[in-house]
């Protein structure tokens, strides 16, 4: 169940460029670890650790950046890469974890 900070973040996003999949109007998550990432997102932001919008902010330009990628070139669209991506810039940006901290993570999780 959404709360109202939940309800907020997820509504913000409705027909703007960084809106999540949905179908029939709720959220598509295809894998266990999208809807992880998503409600790490929300609850790290609902923390006070960073503001949605600057999640928001971040997870557009993501999406700009491989948009921007030429196409021979361009890896398979995917969402929630780009949400993961996104929230990895603004946990480092908004000083949660540094890029050594986030890269150690990464690499622990690749083993």
């Amino acid at each position: 169940m959404f709360t109202r900070f939940e309800e907020y973040a997820a509504a913000s996003m409705l027909g703007a460029p960084d809106s999540p999949p949905r179908l029939d109007g709720k959220l598509l998550f295809t894998n266990r670890w999208e809807r992880d990432v998503f409600g790490l997102a929300l609850s790290l932001s609902k923390a006070g650790c960073f503001e949605w919008e600057d999640f928001r902010q971040s997870l557009i330009a993501s999406i700009a950046k491989w948009e921007a990628i030429e196409c021979a070139n361009q890896p398979r669209w995917d969402y929630y890469a780009r949400f993961l991506e996104a929230l990895l810039n603004v946990v480092e940006t908004s000083g949660v974890l540094s890029r050594r901290e986030i890269e150690a993570i990464v690499a622990a999780r690749s083993r």
